[in-house]
């Protein structure tokens, strides 16, 4: 019986020749990551000082934080919060990433999405590092055991697989893709257990979209997504890897929990409609409500692969008057490429107010709605107050869909205009 990429990662980590879904183990991260964050990073930092007396982590070089909120800063306490995190990085010999874009992004950007590493970081997004082959879970309340311990507690989780065949067509996206996974397999299909991703159908979307994917695993109720490495995977990777490891894949007869299969050719585009994002509808149903603003950016969807869909809707047409469409490029360095590519240009020609990368947008400090207001979005979630008002509604979707509605201040179709 042969074991899953998931247990085949712990087992290493944990220093065990083997180790089974339900097993209780001790696992060195390969590497902690986080962004500075207020109740977070400021109160980690103290308490390993005050509480564990640790003046410095003994290994700086597992370690990565990201300024990514809060970017630029808005007011002093927040600027002191960011002082703070430059002090502590300073102090511990850690890399320190700032305005660099999403962290979640730039993290596989600067090599900690090495193929069979383990990664933790609080936040739970960190999951798209699994498109290299990389174990990254967000282990939120038990973050602090990762900064003043060698190795963290965790039960090995069960994997439910999802196998893909067929290929996306006109319109459809990755983020269709995902929420597809969620109305077809329910919000707590994957409870506590690792979304991994395979089948033929894999080879059909692009890294970019498996970054979608994985992403976004967490409404799922997966601790995180994990895929299989394949040449494409590893030719991004490897060059980048910050530690030497090798490369692993479930077996042929690893143990699931559970296995479904979703033909990508009969997916269409899709809306998950507020207040939860559980709520997958087919887009058709709301094509013609009425938006007022859109967003295209955030850690699940900001890439090259989202601009150029927006930009390809865009091209020689106008956001309609008194839409605001906000367009936020998911790091410097994607933002970099599309300028090179003419992106920006088209975007900007067409009525978009394109920002610099930063997470403000996704959970409502900028560009925040009033009562009444709807938009549509590529961010992370929909729930009430998201975006700004509590009495606003966000309707998540794929870059091109934000694109066509905001040509026409209503949800539209892209495939109209593709």
């Amino acid at each position: 019986m042969g074991f899953t990429i998931t247990e085949k990662i712990l087992a290493r980590a944990a220093g065990l020749p083997s180790v089974r879904a339900g097993d209780d183990v001790k696992a060195k991260p390969d590497f902690v990551l986080s962004y500075d964050f207020p109740g977070y990073t400021d109160v980690v930092f103290k308490q390993m000082k005050e509480d564990f007396g640790i003046e410095k982590v003994p290994e700086p070089e597992r370690f990565g934080i990201f300024i990514d909120h809060m970017v630029p800063a808005a007011t002093p306490q927040e600027e002191e919060l960011h002082i703070g995190t430059r002090k502590w990085c300073a102090e511990n010999d850690v890399a320190l990433f700032e305005r660099k874009g999403i962290g979640h992004q730039v993290s596989a950007e600067v090599g900690f999405a090495t193929p069979g590493a383990f990664v933790v970081h609080f936040d739970g997004h960190v999951s798209q590092l699994g498109t290299f082959g990389t174990l990254a879970i967000g282990i939120r309340r038990n973050i602090l055991e990762a900064f003043v311990r060698e190795r963290v507690s965790l039960r090995v989780p069960q994997t439910t697989r999802v196998d893909f065949t067929g290929a996306l067509g006109r319109g459809v996206m990755a983020r269709d893709v995902f929420h597809h996974i969620v109305r077809i397999l329910g919000p707590a299909s994957c409870r506590f257990q690792v979304l991994e991703l395979g089948g033929p159908g894999l080879a059909s979307l692009s890294t970019e979209g498996l970054q979608t994917v994985t992403g976004l695993a967490m409404f799922t109720g997966a601790v995180t997504a994990i895929v299989n490495p394949d040449p494409e995977r590893l030719a991004y990777a490897l060059p980048r890897a910050r530690k030497k490891l090798e490369p692993v894949s479930s077996d042929p007869d690893a143990v699931f929990a559970a296995r479904h299969t979703i033909d990508l050719s009969a997916l269409t585009p899709v809306v998950v409609v507020p207040p939860s994002p559980a709520n997958t509808r087919d887009l058709g149903e709301f094509e013609g409500l009425e938006v007022q603003a859109g967003y295209l950016g955030s850690c699940a969807s900001g890439r090259l692969e989202d601009l150029r869909a927006a930009a390809k809707v865009l091209a020689g047409r106008q956001v309609k008057p008194g839409f605001a469409l906000h367009i936020v490029p998911t790091s410097q360095q994607i933002m970099a490429d599309a300028a090179r590519e003419g992106l920006i240009e088209t975007l900007v020609a067409a009525g978009a107010f394109v920002s610099s990368p930063s997470c403000d947008y996704c959970f409502g400090r900028i560009a925040t709605m009033t009562a009444k207001q709807r938009a549509v979005s590529t961010g992370t979630l929909n729930v009430k107050g998201r975006m700004g008002s509590p009495d606003s509604e966000i309707y998540l979707c794929n870059a091109a869909t934000v694109a066509a509605s905001a040509i026409e201040g209503r949800i539209a179709d892209p495939r109209r205009y593709l």
